[in-house]
């Protein structure tokens, strides 16, 4: 699997692009259910197990773009 084979320094080095995905799946409307499968959950979900002090866990990622989204357009 290619997934597996990526280091712990290449998934830090895409953390920005795996969080731009997650924002814009919050943007779209996505559930939790369906962006749990998403590649970017996977890998966010690896840097989390591998360095947990550093990167949060994928769902509370989530929860935090979808309360700041929430937020932003209810400021508007």
């Amino acid at each position: 699997m290619a997934a597996s084979s990526l280091s712990v320094g290449e998934l830090e080095a895409q953390y920005p692009l795996y969080c731009k995905a997650m924002r814009i799946l919050v943007r779209d409307g996505v559930t939790i259910n369906k962006a749990r499968r998403t590649v970017c959950w996977q890998k966010l979900e690896i840097l989390h197990h591998c360095l947990p002090r550093q990167y949060r866990e994928p769902e509370q990622l989530y929860l935090h773009l979808q309360r700041d989204q929430l937020t932003a357009t209810g400021n508007r």
